[in-house]
């Protein structure tokens, strides 16, 4: 199954990252809090929400920080993946 998002929402999937403690213990992804890092899946057209012209600057592959609770979780082929407004995205991630 395919999602594609409507207007200025983007589906993205939660990046599992490795933290290492000052003890050099390794935390994994369920350890932790909630990820804030995620791969961008999909991206919708954009266009006029709630009045205002939205143009998409996020663009599939993108690694992003989303809100912490921001969103709505669904699971598709078995894989969880968030749907979020564009305006719920903090930042772009480069490496």
């Amino acid at each position: 199954m395919k999602i594609i998002p409507l207007a200025d929402r983007v589906v993205i999937k939660t990046v599992e990252v490795e933290e290492t403690t000052k003890g050099g213990l390794i935390l994994t992804g369920s350890a932790k809090e909630k990820p804030q890092v995620a791969q961008v899946i999909a991206v919708g057209p954009g266009g006029v929400v709630d009045g205002k012209e939205v143009k998409m600057t996020v663009k599939v592959g993108d690694k992003v920080l989303t809100s912490k609770y921001s969103g709505t979780e669904v699971k598709v082929d078995g894989e969880e993946c968030t749907i979020v407004r564009q305006g719920d995205i903090l930042a772009v991630v480069e490496d």
